[in-house]
C-alpha cells in the first residue's frame, strides 16, 4: 500500500469513528482482497480464511477508537488477520487427530512451482496492460482489485460519465484479451491456457 492509500484509509477510519457507516464499507471493500491473501498465505483453507477475515472485521469494529495511528490501519488489519490465522491453526492442531490433519491438507497452499507460474503470468498481464491506452490502464487498475466497483466513484475519479464506465471497461478488457492472445501467439505459447 502506498502513502496515498494509507492517508485515504486513515481518513475513512476517522469518518467511521464519527459514525459514517459507508466509510467502514469502503475500508472492507478495499482491504478484503489483501486480508484474504494474508489468511490464505498462512495455509488456511477457503472456509477458514473467510472466518478469519470476518473475525478481523469484527475486531476492527470493536477497536475503532483504540487504533492510535490511523495511517497504520493496513498494518493493524494484516497483523490481526495473521494472529487470528495462527490462533485458528494452533487450536486445530491441539484438537486434531492424524485423520483430521490429513483431511485439512485437501486444500494446500500453492507450491513454489505454482507460485512461480502465477508470478510469471501476473508479470505478463501487467506488461500487456501497459500496452493499452492510458485511459484503459487507469480504469482497469481501479476495477482489478474491487469485487463490486462503484461506477459513480470510478467515473468521478477518472473524469468519465457514469454510463460510460461499464462499456469502456468492456472495450478495454477486449483490447487486453486481444493483446494477450497476440503476445502468446508471437512467443509460441498457448493463448487458450492463459486468457
Amino acid at each position: 500500500m502506498n502513502g496515498t492509500t494509507g492517508v485515504r484509509l486513515a481518513s475513512l477510519l476517522d469518518a467511521a469513528r464519527a459514525g459514517d457507516r459507508s466509510s467502514i464499507d469502503s475500508i472492507v471493500r478495499e482491504m478484503t482482497p489483501l486480508l484474504w491473501h494474508v489468511a490464505r498465505a498462512q495455509g488456511l483453507d477457503r472456509e477458514t480464511s473467510a472466518d478469519v477475515v470476518q473475525t478481523t472485521w469484527f475486531r476492527l469494529l470493536g477497536s475503532l477508537d483504540g487504533i492510535r495511528t490511523p495511517q497504520a490501519l493496513t498494518s493493524w488489519l494484516v497483523t490481526v488477520t495473521k494472529r487470528e490465522a495462527w490462533r485458528v491453526t494452533r487450536a486445530r492442531r491441539e484438537r486434531a487427530t492424524d485423520t483430521e490433519l490429513f483431511a485439512d491438507l485437501s486444500d494446500p497452499a500453492p507450491t513454489p512451482e505454482d507460485q512461480a507460474v502465477s508470478a510469471s503470468a501476473n508479470r505478463e498481464l501487467w506488461a500487456t496492460l501497459r500496452q493499452l491506452p492510458e485511459r484503459c490502464q487507469r480504469l482497469l487498475r481501479v476495477v482489478a482489485f474491487v469485487h463490486r466497483p462503484d461506477y459513480r466513484q470510478i467515473g468521478s475519479a477518472l473524469g468519465m460519465p457514469v454510463g460510460a464506465v461499464g462499456p469502456t471497461r468492456g472495450r478495454c478488457l477486449a483490447k487486453l484479451r486481444t493483446l494477450l492472445i497476440q503476445n502468446a501467439t508471437e512467443s509460441g505459447g498457448d493463448p487458450g491456457g492463459r486468457v
